[in-house]
């Protein structure tokens, strides 16, 4: 029998990588980076830690508790992403365009910039509102 076909069949049932331990591992690989310039014991202690615990994880057979956390962690991943890839849309149209929040559904609507003041109507809620420029 193969290396492979034994990994697979000692893999089965088992959570294997998910986007936490992915993340934990790009987190450990950060640290090492830092922790050349640094040369912390605190934060190779850290790193050891975050590699035991991707292992937990990868070997884990409740997977039913390790999707939960996976989710948890994807959520809270997915509202940081949003943060960013906003903060670039908003650099990217300055010149353009402004970004106002509504003030009922709290959705950030994309404006042509104008002078003066004028009226908006929010797409999500159809919520109409001034705005001033």
């Amino acid at each position: 029998m193969r290396f492979r076909d034994k990994l697979a069949r000692f893999m089965y049932g088992r959570n294997g990588m998910d986007r936490l331990c992915t993340g934990m591992l790009v987190t450990v690989v950060i640290l090492s980076v830092v922790n050349v310039f640094v040369h912390s014991s605190v934060i190779l202690i850290l790193e050891y830690i975050l590699i035991l615990l991707c292992l937990f994880r990868a070997l884990s057979k409740n997977i039913y508790k390790r999707q939960r956390e996976n989710r948890c962690f994807l959520r809270i991943w997915s509202k940081i992403k949003g943060f960013f890839k906003l903060q670039k849309s908003r650099f990217r149209d300055r010149k353009t365009h402004i970004y106002r929040m509504c003030p009922h559904c709290k959705a950030n609507l994309r404006l042509p910039k104008r002078k003066g003041k004028h009226t908006v109507r929010c797409p999500k809620c159809n919520l109409r509102f001034e705005i001033r420029s």
